[in-house]
């Protein structure tokens, strides 16, 4: 019994001093929901919902930080060309990649324990996998990386954080031939970590 107190104790004066330490590193992941879009009226574009795994570290320099992240992530979305020209059935992307962004953000409230963040900075994917369901495009077509950008909103309770961002590509990641247009990647992503330093 005393020595679940002393754990206990010694959890307490650790947790919050975690929390405060100006350099950070942790755990994250979560859900996302992506789709590509292009300029092409005639395409119809559809949504799927994804996850991503991964860490981040955290240099805090007042109330300024620097977030660098790495995960693993799902991502992709549906093209269906409603004119026939490209395709009748749906082209359906499912792609798997390496994201590195890495964030700058302010403290718009720092209380203690709870910390409340804006958050911006540029994106940079590879892909690990690429699967395309269609009749007509190829998956050579795919690039294997692009570069993009994230931007949102965080909270941070002691130990544990939340971010909030959208996700824009910036680019084409298509290059075949049958899409007169751009194909970039846009996702909505919701993420939970938790500090181990």
């Amino acid at each position: 019994m005393k020595k679940i107190a002393i754990v206990l104790l010694f959890t307490s004066f650790l947790i919050p001093a975690m929390a405060q330490s100006p350099i950070n590193l942790g755990l994250k992941g979560g859900y996302s929901n992506s789709k590509l879009v292009t300029d092409m009226n005639a395409i119809n574009e559809g949504n799927v919902d994804n996850y991503h795994v991964g860490a981040f570290a955290r240099v805090t320099l007042g109330r300024i930080y620097i977030q660098p992240e790495i995960y693993y992530s799902s991502k992709g979305g549906t093209l269906e060309d409603m004119t026939g020209s490209v395709s009748q059935a749906v082209n359906s992307f499912d792609l798997k990649t390496v994201d590195v962004p890495v964030l700058l953000g302010i403290n718009v409230v720092d209380k203690g324990p709870l910390k409340v963040r804006a958050n911006a900075g540029p994106l940079f994917s590879y892909f690990t996998d690429k699967k395309l369901s269609s009749n007509i495009l190829s998956e050579d077509e795919i690039k294997d990386h692009f570069f993009g950008w994230q931007y949102g909103v965080g909270a941070d309770f002691m130990f544990l954080t939340l971010d909030v961002r959208m996700e824009n590509s910036s680019g084409d990641l298509y290059s075949g031939p049958y899409i007169d247009s751009d194909v970039r990647s846009k996702s909505f992503v919701v993420s939970l970590g938790i500090k181990l330093l």
